[in-house]
Formats: C-alpha cells, structure tokens, sequence
C-alpha cells in the first residue's frame, strides 16, 4: 500500500495505531515500569517510556485494554531492537522498537483480535 509520499510500506506484518499502557519489567528482576504502547503488529510493538534502556535488552511486558465494561492485558517476553528519543510538550523521554521474542497462543489469539478490531475502525 502506497502513502501519498509515494512511500510502500513493505512490512510482512502492517502496525496499527495503539494507545494502551503497559507495564514492563526488565529481566534481571528489576521493578515495574509505566509505558505506553503507541503502534504495534503481530510481531512487535513500538512504545514510549521515560526510561533508558539499551538496545538488547529484553522485557516482560503486559499490555493492558479495555474488553468491555472491564481491562484485561495480554503477556509478552519482547527485545528492544531500536531506540530514539521522544520529546512531547509535558514529557521527555525515549521511544523502542520492540520485537516479540516469546507469546504464547492465548496472547497472540486476544492480540490478533485487538488487530482485527483495529482493521475495521
């Protein structure tokens, strides 16, 4: 698909914009952080967060929407593969590239329904 730059987005998987918090840790046991998902796809999603972290490192994430009249989440092991920093008016801080390293079919099947959704609006 073709943007009127002319540009063609050749991802095997398309990103659908998100605005979810997430709660990650780092895998060496450090405590919680707060984030927010921004864009994401079947196989990664992009995040920002005020914390700087190296490209590497892996993350326990929990991604947390609505269902309904209630939240639920869903359970991700994933990889910072890119960084950048993120300036907005009230808040600075850095954006990650984040590609899944482990979800298991539960998560994945509750993620491709959020896709799917995403699809029709």
């Amino acid at each position: 698909m073709a943007g009127s730059n002319g540009y063609k987005d050749k991802r095997k998987h398309p990103r659908f914009y998100m605005d979810w918090p997430l709660e990650y840790r780092v895998m060496d046991g450090s405590p919680a952080y707060g984030g927010l998902v921004v864009d994401g796809s079947e196989v990664g999603l992009r995040i920002h967060s005020i914390k700087n972290l190296p490209i590497g490192t892996k993350l326990k994430i929990a991604v947390i929407f609505p269902r309904g009249f209630q939240m639920t989440n869903f359970d991700v092991l994933a990889e910072i593969v890119w960084k950048d920093l993120y300036y907005e008016e009230e808040q600075n801080g850095y954006q990650y590239g984040l590609k899944f390293v482990h979800i298991n079919e539960e998560d994945l099947q509750k993620l491709r329904q959020l896709l799917g959704e995403q699809i029709q609006m």
